[in-house]
């Protein structure tokens, strides 16, 4: 009777219908609402001012995060895709023409996003870049306001003199970064992700634990995760969310989004 039982259980299990079991890590309803409603929420930015100096900027009161990277780093360019605004940050074919601190609101002036001047462009007059790096400086050092910095870099020339100045200094203040890696639709799959792992790695032996992640201007990478970021720490809840149709996002083209010329290889001396 015992083999005829366990027979039978045999029988039983080998004519159970066999169900595939999925690996696939499921997005967390949550989170993807979320950064749903952050990116809708920050495609209502508007031009609020430019200010060349700290003291003629928008009142330090309320929330901003700054954007901040090379000249050629595609600055312009992201700020555009994150708010489906082709001419908001003007972007250009010459690097360095952002002069000043640029402020947008985002349906209250106490949530802003703030693009910052353009660093290690090798062209600008070398007058015109030590006042552009005082001016940095003093903006970085006293502003209240300010959040924290998402620090674009070029995923082919990441870690530049200036931007690792910068990572320093945010840790100095207790900022946060969020890195961005830009331009990942010039490298393929493969090599874009080694080189987020290297600069993970890099971070990492600086002790700096910043977060990172790659984008691309030109095909909306990463746009929802940047969003979400940037949300969070502009303290936008639900509530703020604004009605946007996602599917009449148009295409960005090439034009629209910075190329790189032969002086955006260059690097700082």
């Amino acid at each position: 009777m015992h083999r005829n039982s366990g027979k039978s259980r045999n029988s039983r299990v080998s004519n159970t219908p066999k169900t595939k079991i999925s690996y696939e890590k499921k997005a967390d309803p949550a989170i993807s609402e979320y950064s749903t409603a952050s990116l809708n929420w920050l495609r209502q930015a508007e031009f609020l001012m430019s200010a060349p100096k700290l003291n003629l900027c928008v009142e330090d009161t309320g929330y901003e995060i700054a954007f901040a990277g090379r000249s050629n780093a595609g600055k312009s360019s992201a700020i555009n895709a994150l708010t489906n605004q082709k001419q908001l940050a003007r972007a250009s074919k010459r690097p360095g023409r952002t002069q000043m601190i640029n402020f947008f609101s985002l349906g209250n002036p106490d949530q802003r996003l703030v693009d910052l001047p353009g660093y290690g462009y090798a062209a600008v007059p070398e007058a015109m870049k030590i006042v552009w790096q005082k001016e940095l400086e003093n903006y970085l050092i006293h502003r209240k306001s300010l959040q924290g910095l998402v620090l674009l870099m070029d995923i082919r020339h990441p870690l530049q003199h200036f931007d690792v100045m910068m990572l320093e200094w945010a840790y100095s203040r207790k900022l946060f970064v969020h890195v961005l890696l830009t331009k990942s639709d010039k490298l393929n799959r493969g090599p874009a992700s080694k080189a987020l792992l290297d600069v993970q790695q890099q971070l990492k032996k600086m002790k700096l634990q910043f977060s990172i992640q790659l984008f691309s201007s030109l095909n909306r990478q990463g746009l929802e995760e940047l969003a979400s970021v940037m949300a969070g720490r502009l303290n936008y809840t639900l509530e703020q969310t604004a009605e946007f149709d996602l599917d009449a996002i148009p295409t960005i083209s090439e034009d629209d989004v910075e190329t790189e010329t032969e002086a955006d290889q260059s690097t700082e001396q």
